[in-house]
């Protein structure tokens, strides 16, 4: 929309929308261009896409009455929440109207002793965590960047924890959803569990803003550990370092974290975070127990295993401090990527395989970047099998945003020749949609069929996952 012609019956119903939304919202509505721009991408090399408006509503009421409009008018909507999706879903592809959850970010409720807390959409994840201090819970689920929890329910986000913790699609328990029509609906219940009708709240849990609008999040709490420890050790290679991930997990230690770098990212991180790790293939980790002796006997099992896989300088870190500090070196990994190449732009992988096959699809796909014009490092959640290859590429440079998508293909179709998926925990948007008929074949048309039920109009951030005219038999 953004994009058509200004005298476009399309462009009119725009307009039309704009005037009934600042009706609705005043000066919570805007057109100006630079908030505009803001809202048009997220983390991720994929082009912008620029919106018609944006809406900042303090309420459901309010989030109900703008997808009433969108109804009326017929024009797109997209919800954003802190913009740091990867694969963006939070680009206007088509305009309309974006919807900026920033505003509805309190707490609902916490239930300490049912370990639950409810959450309106817009709040950050750390400022949940900070809201559960003193309360003997958390929110466990980091996938790095300070995102929204609407925003990581929306994407069926994950990240270090969830070796151990599970995933966005195992801790959000309800939710209450705004559908395209305006109506609101709530998924799931405060029982532990439910075996009546069908599953809605996963549904909506990884749909990327195309079947609702997510306000309201119930998610499962978990008690803090009473002791918590972690460690590294570095590898001569990364089948070693893999080897031992992989046999972790089959002896049924229970780490909390266990992240992988190779040595290249090893060597951008230390230069990023002035941090002084040895330049060789590394793991991390975190354990929690219920008592010292506990997270003692699981290091101990690691590095035995290490040991058996020539891993080397098994290195324990017990201090609050010391901890920090390497999950914060960690948790800037992407940024220290982007630093190494002055004005270099992010293009990462995202795929994920069975556990056995780990070691091999990342040894492989080292080997697809050994000639590349440009840096690769590799880092991953290597206890659930995935697994990130980030390319560094020159944006002027389209030869290498060319090659990064050949190699790219090639990393993925060799993790969908393993059993695996095109993406961990990204999610689809527009940068995966090629791919979805391969790794799920006719339950292509079965998504198609529940777009189509839940957007006939195809409103709900059109282009992004499935699209509901291409129904039964289209071209992908």
């Amino acid at each position: 929309m953004a994009s058509a012609d200004l005298a476009s019956p399309v462009h009119e119903r725009m307009r039309a929308a704009i005037r009934d939304l600042k009706t609705l919202l005043d000066q919570r509505v805007t057109t100006a261009e630079v908030v505009r721009e803001h809202h048009s991408h997220g983390e991720s090399y994929h082009p912008a896409g620029l919106p018609d408006a944006v809406c900042f509503p303090i309420s459901i009421a309010e989030v109900s009455e703008i997808m009433k409009i969108s109804a009326k008018h017929q024009v797109p909507v997209i919800p954003f929440g802190a913009g740091t999706s990867m694969e963006a879903q939070v680009n206007a592809i088509h305009g309309g109207i974006t919807i900026d959850m920033r505003d509805m970010n309190k707490v609902v409720r916490i239930s300490a002793e049912d370990l639950q807390a409810t959450v309106e959409a817009g709040i950050p994840r750390k400022q949940l965590v900070k809201a559960l201090a003193n309360t003997g819970f958390t929110f466990f689920i980091d996938p790095g960047a300070d995102a929204t929890i609407g925003g990581m329910t929306s994407t069926r986000a994950s990240g270090t924890t969830a070796v151990r913790y599970g995933t966005m699609r195992e801790n959000v328990m309800g939710l209450t959803v705004v559908l395209a029509d305006g109506r609101i609906i709530k998924t799931g219940s405060r029982a532990r569990k439910s075996a009546a009708g069908y599953d809605l709240t996963h549904l909506f849990v990884g749909a990327e803003g195309t079947l609702g609008v997510i306000v309201e999040i119930t998610v499962r709490l978990h008690p803090l550990p009473e002791a918590v420890a972690a460690a590294s050790c570095t590898f001569e290679d990364i089948r070693g370092a893999v080897e031992t991930a992989i046999e972790t997990i089959q002896l049924g230690v229970p780490v909390a974290r266990m992240e992988l770098m190779d040595d290249a990212q090893v060597d951008a991180c230390n230069r990023y975070s002035k941090t002084n790790y040895p330049v060789a293939p590394t793991l991390f980790f975190e354990f929690h127990g219920d008592s010292e002796r506990s997270v003692n006997d699981q290091a101990e099992t690691v590095r035995k295993l290490a040991e058996e896989h020539k891993g080397r300088g098994f290195r324990s870190f017990t201090s609050p401090e010391e901890r920090e500090a390497l999950w914060k070196m960690r948790h800037e990994a992407y940024f220290a990527n982007v630093a190494i190449r002055r004005g270099g732009k992010m293009f990462t992988t995202d795929i994920c395989v069975p556990i056995s096959r780990l070691a091999d699809c990342i040894v492989e796909s080292k080997k697809d970047v050994a000639r590349a014009p440009f840096p690769a490092p590799v880092v991953g959640h290597v206890g659930d099998g995935n697994f990130h290859m980030s390319f560094i590429l020159d944006p002027e440079n389209p030869a290498e945003l060319a090659e990064a998508k050949i190699v790219e293909e090639k990393i993925i179709r060799r993790a969908l020749e393993m059993g695996g998926t095109c993406t961990g925990e990204h999610g689809i948007g527009t940068g995966r949609i090629k791919y979805l008929r391969e790794e799920h074949g006719a339950g292509l048309d079965a998504m198609r069929a529940i777009k189509q039920a839940f957007d006939p109009d195809n409103r709900m951030n059109p282009g992004k996952m499935v699209e509901p005219h291409l129904l039964f038999g289209g071209t992908d």
